[in-house]
């Protein structure tokens, strides 16, 4: 049984005529003749009563009328959709994302990308530090991760933004009076901060900093996340140095200040495996291309 035989069923089916489903599919009458004959003799029944003046369906005929109409359907489905697959509009693409820079970032890309790409299902897997990110577009977990760099060989990568590290104090603090801090100025404090050896770009930026400048941070107490870092410098258990983005938390008893005396940016990077031709990434890449120029 083919599908071309099956079309050529249907065509006479709902025509009655093969003279007009000939025409209908663009093919010669005795051609399409023969393919019912060939289906017919596929399933063993007559599907159609032929004479010199009509056609009409037989019971058979009827019945698999609406299973033949069903099979095409599905068929050229499959087509459109292996089609737009291809073409990189359709499919899944698996997105990692990295701390508090991505609630800048995320909402405008995802609204372009679904905008141009309705069809593709974004699945996103959030992690709290960069390493995290790393091993999975290595492991392949990911296709594409939005993190903090450096990116490390072989990855490949495009920098988005370079995002400064603001001092983050308690409200009541001295230095929150000012518009800015000096980076010295934070020597004798004690500092909350994320984990170290957990991959963390953002500790690894604030300690070059801070050694930068003469004196090694006093960390006192870590913490996973954003959140419960800056609600440990709201608790007055110490200052932290963190993404400006942080800011977006709205966190009462807190005070976010510029830093300076040191380089304190760390870029922003869109990261992806080396070969991988996925059409569905290069779309991707292209939409955050356009959303985000450098």
């Amino acid at each position: 049984m083919e599908l071309r035989h099956l079309r050529a069923f249907v065509a006479v089916a709902e025509e009655l005529h093969f003279g007009r489903a000939a025409a209908r599919l663009h093919i010669a009458q005795p051609p399409l003749s023969q393919q019912v004959r060939h289906l017919e003799r596929d399933l063993g029944v007559q599907l159609l009563e032929r004479t010199t003046r009509r056609v009409r369906l037989t019971n058979a005929g009827a019945v698999f009328l609406e299973h033949a109409r069903r099979v095409l359907a599905e068929a050229d489905r499959a087509r459109e959709s292996v089609l737009l697959t291809e073409q990189g509009e359709r499919g899944e693409i698996r997105v990692g994302l990295t701390g508090a820079t991505t609630w800048r970032l995320l909402p405008r890309m995802t609204r372009a990308y679904r905008a141009r790409y309705p069809l593709v299902r974004l699945e996103l897997h959030p992690s709290v530090f960069s390493g995290a990110q790393i091993s999975a577009l290595l492991d392949g977990g990911i296709d594409v991760g939005l993190l903090r760099a450096p990116v490390p060989a072989p990855l490949e990568s495009r920098t988005l933004l370079d995002e400064e590290l603001v001092a983050v104090l308690p409200a009541e603090h001295p230095l929150a009076a000012r518009s800015s801090v000096p980076l010295t100025e934070l020597a004798e404090e004690n500092f909350v901060s994320y984990p170290d050896r957990q991959g963390s770009n953002l500790r690894d930026t604030a300690v070059r900093g801070c050694a930068s400048v003469g004196f090694w941070p006093r960390v006192v107490q870590e913490a996973q996340d954003t959140y419960t870092v800056v609600a440990l410098v709201a608790a007055a258990v110490g200052v932290a140095l963190l993404p400006a983005s942080a800011e977006w938390l709205h966190f009462e008893g807190v005070a976010f200040r510029p830093v300076t005396g040191a380089d304190l940016r760390v870029p922003v990077a869109l990261s992806w495996r080396p070969g991988n031709e996925s059409p569905v990434l290069a779309g991707f890449l292209a939409v955050a291309a356009e959303t985000f120029p450098t």
